[in-house]
């Protein structure tokens, strides 16, 4: 059997066992991480995924719904990303330092996913959204929190141990998200994309020092 044969195939086995919308979402990140939100595109994904292209329509009612799905999931794993930093800089015991390693953890992790996956970063933001869907579980990662959550944790963390005031608690997700995000913009799409690791790393350590003192 040929390659196209043994996809279709693979397809419309994965269809029978109910895991179309699946497949089609695996599809469709694996086009945004080759080339981003435009490339995820409803005839490719189908095709990847061993359908033909009205089979998505069971699934989604066009491109966009598509896109939604998959930019959800690329939140996920922005959010892994994240976990996975924390889990590299584990409990010292000392509430202070860990919660403002814990908010620094946040930003190396957001960023790092940025530079590592810049098609899936771009992805997990080209859908037009609000916050009333930030804590949706559709865009958590494996351990059911999304970035924006992580970022809440974050700040909860430092709150408790008296490193942020309590009248600037509200809201301050935004601040620190904004910042870093405009960091990861400028790195994998604006004039800082040419710089050097190193150069990105002090840049990097010196934001965050920066979101550590304005909090």
């Amino acid at each position: 059997m040929d390659d196209g044969a043994t996809a279709t195939a693979r397809g419309r086995d994965t269809y029978r066992h109910g895991g179309l919308r699946e497949a089609l979402v695996e599809a469709g990140v694996e086009l945004a991480r080759e080339g981003g939100p435009a490339a995820v595109v409803l005839r490719e994904t189908t095709r990847r995924a061993g359908v033909s292209p009205n089979a998505a329509y069971r699934h989604f009612a066009d491109r966009d719904a598509l896109l939604h799905a998959v930019s959800d999931t690329c939140l996920g794993f922005a959010a892994d990303r994240i976990e996975a930093e924390f889990d590299a800089h584990p409990s010292t015991g000392d509430d202070v330092a860990d919660a403002r390693m814990m908010l620094r953890a946040v930003g190396l992790g957001y960023i790092g996913f940025a530079r590592e996956e810049p098609g899936l970063f771009r992805t997990a933001f080209s859908v037009p959204d609000n916050l009333q869907r930030a804590a949706d579980p559709s865009k958590a990662g494996r351990r059911g929190r999304t970035p924006f959550q992580l970022v809440g944790i974050a700040l909860d963390a430092l709150l408790e141990a008296g490193v942020l005031p309590p009248d600037r608690r509200p809201n301050a997700e935004f601040l620190a998200w904004a910042t870093v995000h405009g960091l990861g913009m400028l790195v994998i799409d604006g004039p800082l994309r040419g710089l050097d690791d190193r150069m990105i790393a002090f840049a990097t350590e010196r934001l965050l020092d920066m979101v550590d003192r304005g909090l």
